[in-house]
């Protein structure tokens, strides 16, 4: 992965060290020995039947939801993650409105069709409406979106009250850096579907947005993707708030990443490939925590 993640221009400077002589993390080793020592990297698995790739990414979803309410993501009932479906990609599946996060199996997921009619899944078939309105208008003008994030998460509604986009200002904020919108709008619950549009069209092709007053939404290639947009872009929120205050407590402000620097730290950190593998620690932690039981 990192030899396709370095393949772009070294020609640039990282502060007073040279960026092509440094390998990711490891000071003093150059970029040459670190190509021929970096292993393989794993990636998603490839199917050639389209069924048996809608049950493993159901998984993975099933899987999301864990985490989600693991680390206290949901709120009441508010909160979605959406599936495309790789057999009929007009379509896709979503947790059923009023089900606990951390009770949510592969059985229990619903599927949604483009008019917002539940058309196949568990037993409780509820479908939260601003979850077809966001997410059904987000996949239709992001073909290359296999799943979309949303949740009332503590830090990141508490940053969207600011009506800003978020300062890089950490090397985990460069994966968002020119690759997040602020979307400056608060028309209550979102049960619109004009909304809904305009909150896909203010997401363009980046992926994450700030909704003002709101919440975070993150989207990605891979459920696992779209899924540490989301826990980093929460972490970065709770990371600026923390530094804005302790700065503004002292009279000062904090100190922002130049911008190309930016630019090539995102390259590492900021790719579909790499949002896939930072979240793979994540679902082998849930696959040992629920013994295979969200996969019912």
């Amino acid at each position: 992965m990192y030899d396709e993640l370095h393949s772009h221009n070294h020609g640039e400077t990282n502060g007073d060290y040279t960026a092509s002589s440094k390998a990711p993390h490891e000071l003093g080793l150059s970029e040459t020995k670190a190509k021929i020592q970096m292993p393989k990297f794993p990636g998603p698995p490839n199917f050639n039947d389209r069924y048996e790739e809608r049950e493993y990414l159901k998984g993975r979803l099933a899987a999301a939801f864990r985490i989600f309410g693991k680390y206290g993501f949901d709120e009441g009932v508010a909160g979605h993650i959406t599936l495309r479906d790789p057999v009929d990609p007009t379509t896709f599946w979503v947790n059923p409105f009023g089900v606990a996060f951390s009770l949510i199996k592969k059985s229990d997921l619903i599927q949604v069709d483009h008019d917002g009619n539940v058309i196949d899944g568990g037993d409780v078939r509820l479908l939260n409406a601003a979850a077809f309105m966001i997410h059904g208008a987000v996949h239709a003008a992001r073909p290359d979106v296999m799943c979309a994030a949303h949740s009332h998460s503590i830090y990141g509604r508490s940053f969207c009250t600011l009506g800003r986009q978020l300062d890089i200002i950490t090397q985990d904020a460069c994966a968002f850096h020119n690759d997040h919108v602020l979307y400056s709008s608060f028309n209550g619950v979102v049960l619109a579907d004009k909304e809904g549009k305009e909150i896909a069209a203010a997401l363009g092709p980046a992926k994450a947005a700030l909704l003002q007053n709101h919440g975070l939404l993150t989207v990605g290639q891979s459920i696992e993707a779209a899924v540490f947009w989301f826990m980093s872009l929460e972490k970065c929120c709770h990371a600026q708030l923390m530094a804005d205050a302790a700065a503004g407590g002292r009279g000062g402000t904090t100190v922002k990443i130049d911008g190309a620097d930016a630019a090539f730290t995102y390259q590492t950190i900021g790719t579909e490939k790499a949002g896939w593998f930072s979240a793979k620690p994540l679902f082998d932690m849930m696959e040992r925590e629920t013994g295979g039981e969200h996969l019912l």
